[in-house]
């Protein structure tokens, strides 16, 4: 059985898709064992990072530290938010800036070449995004760019692999069936652990 972290990053508190998607994964994980936490983004208190000096060097909010602390604690990360304007929302971007710190995610005393060292390693993670546009589109013809970034340069870049993704395409006036299907690929993708 995994520890999983489930971090809901619609800046929205109101329930959208993405909460249900999380809600459904959840149960999965639960119903199979798994333990679970939750961090909601849109209801902590931080600030943006203003500053390499403050990256670096400031001490994270009292959120912050509880969101490293579940992260910490997790095997497996699952990260829920809608694309917008074709990237991640400025929150999600901030909660993983203030949380992916030095000393937490990264540390650059004991690395090599001017790369840290990984402090995320042995975790694995998915990326569950959910969009207006087709997510064969936004894979294919936008080539899945700020998804490939977060990946590479973000998640890979603490030691968090392999990384998965779930792409949600066409949420808008989508019927109840597929709304179904995709609530049922979450669970069962919770009840695997991954």
């Amino acid at each position: 059985m995994a520890n999983i972290v489930l971090i809901q990053g619609h800046p929205d508190t109101a329930s959208h898709l993405g909460h249900a998607l999380e809600k459904a994964y959840a149960e999965g994980a639960t119903e199979a064992g798994h333990e679970i936490r939750s961090i909601q983004v849109a209801s902590l208190n931080f600030d943006t990072l203003r500053s390499r000096e403050e990256w670096q060097n400031a001490a994270p909010a009292d959120d912050i530290r509880q969101a490293q602390q579940a992260i910490a604690w997790a095997d497996h990360i699952v990260l829920f938010y809608p694309l917008w304007l074709g990237s991640m929302p400025a929150l999600v971007k901030a909660f993983l800036e203030q949380t992916l710190r030095p000393g937490f995610a990264l540390d650059y005393s004991a690395g090599k070449n001017g790369f840290p060292r990984k402090l995320l390693s042995g975790k694995s993670a998915r990326v569950v995004i959910t969009m207006g546009m087709p997510a064969l589109a936004y894979k294919w013809f936008y080539r899945a760019h700020s998804l490939k970034s977060l990946e590479r340069n973000i998640l890979r870049f603490c030691g968090i692999k392999p990384v998965h993704e779930t792409l949600i395409g066409m949420v808008e006036n989508v019927d109840e069936a597929r709304r179904s299907q995709w609530i049922d690929q979450l669970k069962s993708l919770g009840s695997a652990g991954k």
